[in-house]
C-alpha cells in the first residue's frame, strides 16, 4: 500500500479495509514502518522498535474491531511482556516487563499490531518530551518545537502519519497537551473508566489515566469502546454507558450550555492566538445553536496547581525509589530535574500532603458546582504555541543551587526560597488549563480547531461533568463536521541537517 493511500484512512477505516479483504494487516504494517523510516530521523518519536514481533502478529491476521491496524504504545505504564518499559529513564531502559498491562491486553484483543514504543519525558513528569536518555522528540509542524508531553512521541508519530492513533496517558494534561501541540484529538477519559495496572492500579490518586491520541473523533470513540470498563483487580467498577461511544457520535448533541474562559488560572500570560482560538470556537458553537458565554469556575486554581505539584513531587520520589529497587540503579541514573522533584516531595510533611489531598475534594466540589450551571467548560489547551526545544530547560544557576541542596540534603530550603512558585509559573505556565480535569477526575478533550499565523496548531479544551464522555464525543464530532481538520498535514523537515540526538534503542 502506498503511503498516500494509507494516510487517507483513520484507524476505523483501515480496520474496515482489512475486514473486507481489500488489504492485509501485513501491507498496513509495512506502510507504517516505511513511513516511520522516512520521518523518524527528523522526529525521534519511537525509542524502541518491535518490527519483527509485529510482522509475526500481522501474519496471524489479528481480528477484532481494530484488527490489523498498526499501532504504537507509549513507553510509560503500558507494558508489553518481555519488553522494557523505560519510562524515559536510563535506569529502566534494560529492564523487561514481566507481564502485559491491562490496557495493552485490551489493545491486542481489539486486533491492533504494535510495532514500537514512543518517547516520553522521564516518568512522564513534564509537558515536553526531552528525556536525556533518548533525546528530544520534535513536532512535525515545526521541528524546532516540542510536540508536547508527556505523550509527545505518540503525538508526533500520529501527526506525521506513521499511525492513525497511538497509546497515550494523562496525569496532568499528557494526552491533551501533545494533541494540541500537534493538531490532533486528545480525549482524557474520566476517573476509573479506563484501567491502569496491574502495577499502580490508581496512579496519582486516580488523577492519571490511559488513553490514545487520534486524528479523528471517530477513532477516539472506537478506542474508548475498546478500552473502557473495569477489571477484577482494579480500584473501581465503572460501568460504560448503555450506548456505545461510537454510537454517541452519530447524531449531534442537544443544545449545550457552555461557559468559557481564556484567562490563565495561574495569572500567567496567555498568547493572543490562544485567546483567539477560544473566541473563534465560541462563535462557531453559537452558530451551531449552543449557548455560550464567559464564565469563571470560582476555583482557586493557583492553590489547585500547588496541590497538584505536591502530589506530583511525592510521586517522583516514589518512582525513583521503585526504579532503584527494581533495577538496582544509583542516584546518577536519574535526571537532575527528577531528583529535585523527588527531593521536594520528600520534604513535604505527611500532614501537609494529606491536607493537599483533602483540598482535591474541595476543587472537585467547585467544578461540580460549575457544571450545575454549564454542561461544559471551554478553555485553551495551551497558553501559547508549542515551545521551542530546550526552552523549558532548567537554568544553569538553578541547577547549581539545586545540586548544592541535594548534596547537603537541605531541599526544604528550596520550598521556602520560592522554587515551587517558580516551577508553577515556568513549567505549568505554558499549560495551566489541563490539571483541573485530572485532580477532579472529569473527562476532557482537546480538539484541533485553530492554527496560528505561523501555521502551528493550538487546540481548545472542553471539560465535562462526571460521566460526560458521550457529550464530549458528540460535540467533538459536530465540530469536526463543521470545521474538518483531517486533511491538514504538517510540513515535515528533511531527514538530514537537524541537530543530532542520542540514538533510539532498537
Amino acid at each position: 500500500m502506498e503511503y498516500s493511500e494509507y494516510r487517507r484512512h483513520d484507524a476505523v477505516g483501515l480496520a474496515e479495509l482489512v475486514a473486507t479483504g481489500q488489504v492485509s494487516a501485513h501491507e498496513l504494517l509495512e506502510a507504517a514502518i516505511g513511513r516511520l523510516e522516512v520521518v523518524e530521523p527528523a522526529l525521534n518519536a519511537v525509542v524502541r522498535r518491535l518490527d519483527e514481533d509485529a510482522r509475526a502478529r500481522a501474519r496471524e491476521s489479528p481480528s477484532g474491531p481494530l484488527g490489523g491496524v498498526p499501532f504504537l504504545v507509549k513507553d510509560l505504564g503500558q507494558d508489553i511482556a518481555g519488553v522494557p518499559t523505560s519510562s524515559g529513564s536510563r535506569a529502566l531502559a534494560a529492564l523487561p516487563a514481566e507481564e502485559n498491562s491491562v490496557i495493552v491486553d485490551r489493545w491486542l484483543g481489539a486486533g491492533l499490531v504494535p510495532f514500537g514504543k514512543t518517547n516520553t519525558p522521564e516518568f512522564g513528569a513534564k509537558g515536553i518530551t526531552e528525556p536525556e536518555a533518548f533525546g528530544a522528540t520534535r513536532n512535525p509542524w515545526d521541528t524546532s518545537r516540542t510536540p508536547g508531553g508527556s505523550s509527545g512521541g505518540s503525538a508526533a508519530a500520529v501527526a506525521a502519519g506513521v499511525v492513525p492513533a497511538a497509546g497515550a496517558s494523562d496525569g496532568g494534561g499528557s494526552i491533551r497537551i501533545p494533541s494540541a501541540c500537534c493538531g490532533l484529538v486528545g480525549l482524557k477519559p474520566g476517573r476509573g473508566l479506563v484501567p491502569t495496572g496491574p502495577p499502580g492500579g490508581e496512579p496519582l490518586h486516580g488523577a492519571a489515566t490511559n488513553g490514545v491520541i487520534t486524528r479523528t473523533v471517530r477513532d477516539a470513540a472506537a478506542f474508548l469502546d475498546v478500552m473502557a470498563g473495569p477489571y477484577p483487580a482494579g480500584p473501581y467498577s465503572v460501568v460504560p454507558p448503555a450506548q456505545s461511544f461510537a454510537g454517541a457520535i452519530t447524531r449531534p448533541p442537544a443544545r449545550l450550555r457552555i461557559g468559557y474562559t481564556t484567562s490563565s488560572p495561574l495569572g500567567t500570560p496567555v498568547d493572543p492566538e490562544a485567546i483567539a482560538a477560544v473566541e473563534d470556537t465560541a462563535t462557531l458553537l453559537d452558530e451551531l445553536g449552543h449557548g455560550v458565554e464567559p464564565a469563571a469556575t470560582g476555583i482557586d486554581e493557583r492553590r489547585l496547581a500547588e496541590d497538584f505539584l505536591t502530589m506530583w513531587f511525592a510521586t517522583a520520589a516514589a518512582e525513583i525509589d521503585d526504579a532503584r529497587r527494581r533495577a538496582g540503579a544509583g542516584a546518577d541514573a536519574f535526571e537532575f530535574d527528577t531528583r529535585m522533584m523527588a527531593a521536594l516531595g520528600r520534604a513535604v510533611p505527611a500532614s501537609e500532603y494529606l491536607a493537599a489531598l483533602r483540598r482535591w475534594a474541595d476543587h472537585t466540589r467547585g467544578l461540580a458546582a460549575f457544571h450545575e450551571r454549564y454542561d461544559l467548560l471551554l478553555t485553551p489547551t495551551l497558553a501559547g504555541p508549542p515551545v521551542r526545544i530546550g526552552e523549558l530547560a532548567t537554568p544553569r544557576w538553578m541547577r547549581a543551587v539545586g545540586q548544592v541542596l541535594l548534596t547537603s540534603r537541605t531541599t526544604w530550603i528550596a520550598r521556602r526560597a520560592g522554587f515551587v512558585d517558580r516551577m508553577v509559573d515556568e513549567n505549568l505556565g505554558p499549560v495551566p488549563y489541563t490539571q483541573l480535569a485530572n485532580i477532579t477526575g472529569r473527562p476532557a478533550i482537546s480538539l484541533p480547531l485553530h492554527w496560528n499565523s505561523e501555521g502551528l496548531p493550538l487546540g481548545v479544551q472542553f471539560v465535562a461533568a462526571l460521566g460526560g464522555e458521550t457529550t464530549l464525543l458528540a460535540l467533538a464530532a459536530e465540530l469536526e463536521r463543521a470545521r474538518p481538520w483531517f486533511d491538514r498535514q504538517p510540513p515535515l523537515a528533511p531527514a538530514s541537517g537537524l541537530p543530532s540526538e542520542p540514538s533510539a534503542l532498537r
